[in-house]
């Protein structure tokens, strides 16, 4: 950490941090460079412990949905370049751990599949045709715009509806008799893909495979039939076409985690082909379930645990009203729906502290890449087939050509941008409750402080590190990302 030491005389008087601090508030920072502190009233401390290591971070990011694919292509090209490097360019957010679907999603156009025909067991008539008009093209430009490179985990939400037992589309479960060509389909997807110029990281097994009511694209798996599947089907077929990929288990709301863990790490057998476990933050708008992650961690402490997907659902985006991602008023699908018992789950909320709350808590319990849902959205919270309408953090207005960066990209960008893969979550301690902190080292040696204030008023604290001190203050209602440089003593 770069730390000025002034002296007088050859003593030591004082040592201080140098830092950088950026800052996005509901008073209209976005992702600004903050220079001048106030230091007067109250003042806390955050003490920064290095060496106390935790997590190795994967990464952050959002997902190529069709969706997105769909209404960048009606964008014009500088909207669209601007965009992408928004999202993937140095002077952006640098996301570094995306994902995508496998066949369509609740996010596409419309149904469809790779393998359509019924009874190709050898799956001869495979092609991935379908994402070559949007998703293919909106990877590789942002490929060309990403300096350090970002993984890609994907996805099926179903196999075709011949392979399935109600032979829908939604619902029902894949009959074991194409087990088979189910693997083949996650190793063909690979290949096609890596002939795109494409190099795919990771998969989940099944999107949320305890189901959504039959509204979507969907499909059942117990915990005991997906870890028989990637136990004998899926793990064994990889290996055998030589594919070095992630296989990640469950994928779903983490209420259930420990159920989930305690399948597939019951034995060396059976967390052989599992390198990680994926989750959704849908169980709640405010509770992070930070027992069941610790849970899942303890399980399987060498393995990956990344937060898969997250979204605003059940609200059309506010266009141009930066007010309301920072105001208690958005919904989710439990405000409506969560059974009884549930309710208190899902009280109104704050979309930019539901964000930062989420992901400082994620990374305090041993997650170590959060992935947000679709990249870009419309007006309409679409375009979406089932007419799921959620929110992005990029809102665009496809007829007139115009884009909305709202606060949640900014919120994304604090973590994305700062914290870098390979970067390891160290110790930190403060003594204001109120505040939401997390720390990580970098690969360069660079340490990255993330601090949330939900609170109405301004906050001050000290920043320590060994004995260099420097004092920061913080808006009401904003985020902060302050980076201590790498060791070098002048």
């Amino acid at each position: 950490m770069l730390i000025l030491i002034i002296t007088l005389n050859g003593c030591v008087v004082e040592q201080k941090l140098e830092v950088e601090v950026y800052e996005t508030s509901a008073t209209g920072h976005k992702l600004d460079s903050i220079t001048a502190f106030d230091t007067d009233g109250e003042t806390s401390q955050i003490r920064i412990l290095p060496e106390q290591k935790f997590q190795t971070i994967t990464g952050f990011g959002g997902s190529f949905t069709e969706a997105s694919a769909h209404l960048l292509n009606k964008m014009g090209k500088e909207n669209r370049e601007k965009i992408i490097n928004a999202y993937f360019g140095e002077d952006g957010a640098m996301y570094s751990l995306t994902r995508t679907h496998m066949n369509s999603c609740d996010f596409s156009v419309s149904n469809y599949s790779y393998a359509p025909v019924e009874g190709d067991t050898e799956l001869n008539n495979f092609s991935i045709d379908e994402d070559r008009d949007d998703i293919i093209p909106f990877i590789k430009e942002a490929m060309a715009a990403s300096k350090d490179g970002f993984k890609i985990l994907a996805s099926p939400w179903t196999a075709p509806p011949w392979m399935k037992d109600n032979k829908d589309w939604m619902g029902g479960k894949l009959l074991p008799e194409y087990y088979d060509t189910w693997a083949l389909f996650f190793s063909k997807y690979i290949d096609a893909y890596a002939l795109e110029g494409i190099d795919i990281w990771g998969f989940t097994v099944e999107n949320e495979p305890l189901g959504n009511d039959s509204n979507w694209e969907s499909m059942h798996f117990s915990p005991e039939e997906m870890t028989d599947f990637v136990q004998h089907y899926l793990g064994p077929k990889l290996e055998q076409d030589g594919h070095n990929v992630k296989v990640l288990g469950y994928d779903q709301n983490r209420e259930h985690l420990q159920e989930w863990v305690d399948e597939m790490f019951r034995t060396e057998a059976s967390s052989k082909y599992f390198d990680g476990t994926a989750i959704h933050w849908y169980a709640s708008t405010f509770e992070v379930f930070p027992e069941a992650l610790q849970y899942a961690h303890s399980k399987a402490p060498d393995k990956y645990l990344i937060q898969s997907e997250a979204c605003v659902d059940a609200d059309i985006p506010k266009w141009k009203d930066d007010n309301w991602y920072w105001s208690k008023e958005a919904t989710d699908w439990g405000w409506d729906w969560a059974p009884e018992d549930q309710k208190h789950l899902h009280p109104k909320y704050a979309p930019v502290n539901r964000y930062a709350r989420d992901i400082i808590g994620c990374l305090n319990n041993w997650v170590d890449g959060w992935i947000d849902w679709n990249m870009v959205l419309n007006k309409q919270g679409g375009p979406n087939w089932f007419e799921n309408w959620c929110v992005a953090p990029v809102i665009v207005d496809e007829e007139n050509d115009e884009v909305y960066f709202t606060p949640i990209y900014y919120t994304m960008a604090h973590f994305s941008k700062f914290i870098r893969p390979g970067a390891i979550r160290i110790g930190f301690e403060k003594t204001d409750d109120d505040l939401l902190v997390t720390t990580a080292e970098n690969p360069d040696g660079s340490i990255a402080v993330v601090v949330f204030n939900e609170g109405e008023s301004k906050k001050q604290f000290e920043l320590v590190l060994g004995e260099a001190t420097q004092g920061v203050s913080i808006n009401p209602k904003a985020i902060q990302t302050v980076i201590i440089k790498p060791t070098e003593t002048n």
